[in-house]
């Protein structure tokens, strides 16, 4: 993250967070090599944060009935329709380290043409983009495509995960957080992201 490059508002001073928040800080910095801005600024909520960060995990936990690359594919799209640079930045190589591809992540925006996509991307992605615009609804037809590649668990999963980046991402971009380099080129940040550039992994930890 460019040094310059603040968040609108910012984290409280260390001490000021309860041991269960610092604990979490001290998780960040052993993946990500520092504690996430969009972390201190929910630990000014120490029990909202909690929840979030547990609702999170058991998102996006191992045993998931979705993929990982397909959890983060979503993930970036909902970010780059949100205006979300710091979502895109840490989703994007989080998809890479999922085996995804720059190429993949590069033409995300034109997922429905593309034939780097799978036919169970293509609709999960069209169900995430339906449920983010506020001028868009899922409607019957939609459903239907997606209840062809997803059973009902997964569609409930699906749905949860495409909630939670829609508060995540919304949450950082008003408050401007920005990318903090994990991506060295992630794909473009806005809803019609459709950048040549091909992203590839910044400084992410596994």
């Amino acid at each position: 993250m460019d040094a310059a490059v603040k968040p609108r508002i910012g984290g409280f001073p260390p001490g000021r967070y309860p041991w269960y928040v610092r604990l979490i800080f001290w998780l960040q910095r052993r993946k990500y090599g520092c504690e996430l801005e969009p972390a201190l600024l929910w630990g000014r909520m120490p029990r909202a944060f909690l929840i979030l960060t547990l609702l999170y995990r058991s998102l996006d936990r191992r045993a998931s009935p979705l993929e990982p690359e397909l959890r983060s594919l979503v993930q970036v799209r909902i970010s780059q329709i949100n205006w979300c640079e710091f979502c895109v930045d840490l989703n994007s190589a989080a998809a890479l380290e999922r085996h995804s591809t720059p190429e993949k992540l590069a033409a995300l925006a034109d997922y429905a043409t593309s034939p780097l996509f799978a036919d169970r991307e293509r609709v999960a992605l069209a169900y995430a983009e339906a449920v983010t615009d506020p001028a868009r609804r899922v409607d019957d037809t939609l459903f239907s495509r997606l209840r062809r590649h997803f059973t009902d668990q997964e569609i409930v999963e699906l749905t949860a995960l495409i909630a939670f980046q829609n508060l995540s991402s919304k949450f950082n971009a008003a408050l401007g957080v920005p990318a903090h380099g994990f991506c060295a080129t992630p794909p473009g940040t806005s809803p019609q992201a459709k950048r040549a550039n091909r992203p590839t992994l910044g400084r992410i930890r596994s």
